[in-house]
């Protein structure tokens, strides 16, 4: 975890994979179809995403599925 110029905690392709408990490629797939909101830093291409992005898409998930249980931003 680290954080943005704009002071946001921003997390690795791996951190989010292991938040939502799927694939990291998983993570990339979904970045790629714009599932995830994520950012490319460096000339490498490394991926970096916003807490609060994978947060609400989690929420969004759980919501969609009909379960009513939230996560909150700690």
């Amino acid at each position: 975890m680290t954080l943005d110029e704009r002071g946001r905690t921003m997390l690795t392709t791996s951190e989010v994979a292991n938040l939502l408990h799927v694939h990291i490629n998983t993570v990339r797939r979904w970045s790629d179809r714009g599932l995830i909101k994520g950012y490319r830093i460096c000339a490498r291409g490394d991926r970096r995403f916003d807490r609060g992005d994978i947060i609400r898409f989690l929420n969004k998930m759980t919501t969609d599925r009909g379960n009513q249980t939230r996560v909150d931003k700690p």
